[in-house]
Formats: C-alpha cells, structure tokens, sequence
C-alpha cells in the first residue's frame, strides 16, 4: 500500500458517517466515468466505411428495405391465418 493511500485511508476515518459515504459515492462516480470512457471510446461513422462492402450486392438500399418489410408482413400474415 502506497503511502499517500494510507494517508487517504488514515484521513477517511477522521470523517463524519454521512462524509465517508460521500466519499465512497465520489469515487464511485470517478470510477463509473473512467471506466466508460475507456470501455466505450467515441467512434466515427467513417470508420465503419468499407466493413461490409457488398452488402447489398448494388442493390438500392431502399428497395432492400423495402423487400425486407414485405418479407416480414408476408411472415406476419402466414402465421395469423395459421392460428
């Protein structure tokens, strides 16, 4: 243990209840923003570019999604009329 966390440690139990929960509270906080930050870095959308090239083989996307929805209202209806 470091000497300047014994200090901390030392110094922590000098506090009242309610300020010793602030402390935990703080460091919890710092912790949270540390972690996410590092887990979750921001991206760009550029760097998407060319991860699935071919996707849709030329094909307009909206005519893609269009055909995806049909598909989907073509299963929706099979399984109504089904029940």
């Amino acid at each position: 243990m470091s000497p300047l966390l014994k200090q901390v440690l030392q110094d922590i139990e000098q506090l009242t209840i309610e300020e010793q929960l602030e402390v935990i509270s703080h460091a919890t906080e710092q912790l949270k923003r540390r972690t996410l930050t590092q887990h979750n870095p921001k991206r760009s959308w550029q760097e998407l570019r060319g991860i699935a090239p071919n996707l849709l083989n030329g094909q307009d996307a909206q005519e893609w999604v269009n055909e995806l929805r049909k598909e989907w209202d073509e299963r929706e209806k099979r399984l109504f009329e089904g029940s």
